[in-house]
């Protein structure tokens, strides 16, 4: 069965770290909606174009155009291998909405995995990470250290930390992920989806766990 994949779970657990694994892994397409909000953005697509001006005026960008993103997303070629939905939805509304539009275009998830993560270990996850500005490489100073100190491995740009990576910022991301996006959990445990992984284990434990998970859908 192609996998169709939603990842869960509180920001900095390991999602897109691991989502690029099961990419390389099993050429399932990782859909990150930051990236294709960005990249539409980027290339000024009239999606994009709309999106910029909610994120310029530091507006959340409507579920409505998340949505058509995504679905232009999942029409591409790479799609019809699976694929892992990383950043959406957030919200059980944007899930609902999610539903409704694969119906459309007669798709269905059908793997939910849920990344348990201490929030201590989020915070020190998060406030030690760095990323590439040009490539998009993520390194943690740490558990995933640059061959050389603040230095690209692919790209050799000089590293950054992101605003949203300190630590006030991460508390508060933390909060809103309690309050608006746990409750998807619930959601898509109603309709008998969900593998809980533990998000706190080291990357090998973590990748064997949701190998597993993959290979039985």
């Amino acid at each position: 069965m192609v996998a169709r994949i939603v990842l869960l779970g509180p920001p900095g657990a390991g999602k897109g770290t691991h989502a690029k694994f099961l990419n390389k892994k099993y050429g399932i397409a990782h859909v990150s909606t930051g990236d294709i909000l960005r990249a539409n953005i980027a290339e000024g697509t009239p999606l994009g174009q709309k999106a910029k001006a909610y994120v310029e005026s530091g507006q959340l960008v409507p579920d409505d155009l998340i949505i058509e993103m995504v679905r232009a997303r999942l029409s591409e070629k790479d799609t019809q291998n699976g694929y892992i939905l990383d950043g959406f939805p957030r919200t059980v509304e944007q899930a609902k909405a999610l539903e409704t539009m694969l119906e459309k275009i007669k798709s269905k998830i059908n793997l939910v995995i849920n990344f348990a993560a201490d929030d201590g270990i989020v915070v020190e996850r998060l406030c030690g990470r760095r990323v590439c500005p040009n490539c998009n490489a993520n390194y943690h100073i740490k558990n995933i250290p640059p061959k050389k100190a603040g230095i690209c491995d692919d790209c050799s740009s000089s590293l950054i930390q992101r605003k949203d990576d300190h630590e006030a910022t991460i508390l508060d991301r933390l909060k809103v992920y309690h309050e608006r996006t746990k409750p998807l959990i619930e959601f898509y445990q109603s309709r008998g989806l969900v593998r809980t992984v533990n998000g706190n284990a080291t990357i090998d434990v973590l990748q064997a766990e949701l190998a597993k998970h993959i290979d039985s859908v």
